[in-house]
């Protein structure tokens, strides 16, 4: 144990992965992880009951693979419920980490004695508008301490299970964990860019999403119930 930075050496990630329906890129997103895989890390999916093969396919490069009922925050916990790391790092199945993401993480944690962080987000399209929103997101989440899903937030495992994981809400876990760990700590705010997919943006129209996403951040802030705001989120569920 380092008794420094408290955390074991050398330690161990688990990165916990919640699928839906994402045959079509969870391969490609699990092919940039073997790396870590071969340096001690472990990679855990866990599937929220899709329709497509993402299980199936997700089984060659993974340590483990769930099938549980859908629920991003449930499917995270369930993950975590799981996992051996010292560790846990949750990325969303469109989000690839940078090189060396593994080392970063570690350096960052020992070196700041925190308990969490996230990285910067950079999106994938091309429209110059995506580099203004990741400006904002990652400039919003350094000024107040809360990470969203999209930037790879990573937390110890003792300060995960300390504040007792994610709670059990339909939309806005991350901004709901990000306020419980809030209480033990600032997050590790790291410069180093995550790739998120900018499809939703692209599919549904880039300002169309944005203010959506800044409403519902908004109405849940004043206290709107996750399972109302889910139906504007997700149309069909």
């Amino acid at each position: 144990m380092d008794r420094r930075s408290g955390l074991p050496h050398p330690i161990k990630i688990s990165i916990i992965i919640p699928v839906l329906n994402e045959g079509g890129i969870i391969v490609s997103t699990l092919q940039s992880l073997q790396s870590m895989r071969k340096r001690g890390h472990e990679v855990i999916v866990v599937d929220g009951g899709s329709c497509d093969d993402s299980a199936l396919l997700a089984l060659p490069y993974s340590d483990q693979v769930l099938v549980t009922p859908r629920g991003r925050a449930r499917q995270m916990n369930e993950g975590a419920a799981i996992a051996t790391g010292d560790i846990f790092l949750f990325l969303h199945a469109d989000t690839v980490l940078p090189g060396k993401g593994d080392q970063l993480i570690e350096t960052a944690l020992r070196r700041s004695r925190r308990g969490w962080g996230r990285f910067d987000v950079r999106l994938s399209g091309a429209h110059p508008l995506f580099r203004v929103i990741e400006f904002l997101m990652n400039w919003r989440s350094r000024l107040s301490g809360i990470a969203t899903g999209d930037q790879a937030l990573f937390v110890r495992r003792e300060l995960f299970e300390k504040v007792g994981g994610f709670p059990p809400i339909d939309l806005m876990e991350d901004i709901a964990l990000s306020k419980k760990l809030k209480k033990y700590g600032k997050p590790v705010c790291l410069w180093h860019k995550v790739m998120t997919s900018s499809r939703r943006w692209e599919e549904e129209g880039i300002v169309r999403t944005v203010v959506l996403m800044w409403c519902l951040r908004a109405v849940y802030f004043f206290g709107a119930d996750p399972k109302r705001i889910v139906k504007f989120y997700y149309p069909g569920a």
